[in-house]
C-alpha cells in the first residue's frame, strides 16, 4: 500500500478578523507551493489514488491545487489523532493509494509510528509531501520512504 501524506502549504496565522483556526486561508507563498506540489504529484503520484482532505480551509485549498475530486475526512482535522488517519487510510491493508492532506504534528507523528520511531520524532514541512509504502517481501512486512517532496525544491 501507498500512503501519501501532504502537509497544508503555508497559511496566514489566526488574526482578530479570523480567529477561527479551519477559517485560516493559504498566504500567496502558500498558494504557490500547493500549486508546485500538485503540478508534482499529478506527475508522480499512482494511479486510483483516493484523496482524502481536512476540513481546514488551508488543506482544502492545497488539495484544490492538484486539481481532482477529494473527500472532506474530519478525521483529518488538527484536533485528530495518527491512529485515526490509519483507520481512515486502512493501513496497511488498503487495496489503493491514499493521499492525505493534513495537519502537523499529526502527520509526523503518523510517520514515526510507521517507521518505528518515537511518537514527535518527525516534523514535516509546510506544503511538503512524505510517501511511505508499505509491502512484503520474503513473507517480510516492511515499510519504506519512497519519497519526502519539499516545494521549495521545486520550480
Amino acid at each position: 500500500m501507498d500512503l501519501l501524506l501532504w502537509r497544508h502549504a503555508e497559511a496566514w496565522d489566526a488574526s482578530d478578523e479570523q480567529p477561527h483556526d479551519l477559517l485560516r486561508p493559504l498566504t500567496p507563498r502558500g498558494t504557490k507551493q500547493a500549486q508546485r506540489m500538485a503540478k508534482w504529484l499529478d506527475q508522480h503520484m499512482p494511479e486510483g489514488v483516493r484523496i482524502l482532505c481536512s476540513p481546514a480551509v488551508r488543506c482544502e485549498s492545497t488539495a484544490a491545487a492538484l486539481q481532482r475530486k477529494y473527500k472532506i475526512c474530519t478525521e483529518l482535522a488538527p484536533t485528530s489523532t495518527a491512529q485515526a488517519l490509519l483507520d481512515l487510510a486502512n493501513w496497511p491493508d488498503a487495496r489503493t493509494p491514499v493521499l492525505m492532506v493534513g495537519h502537523q504534528p499529526i502527520l509526523g507523528q503518523v510517520i514515526s509510528h510507521v517507521l518505528g520511531m518515537p511518537e514527535h520524532s518527525l516534523s514535516v514541512r509546510k506544503g511538503a509531501v512524505w510517501w511511505l509504502r508499505h509491502r512484503t517481501r520474503m513473507d517480510a512486512p516492511s515499510t519504506l520512504v519512497h519519497c519526502v517532496q519539499s516545494p521549495d525544491m521545486l520550480w
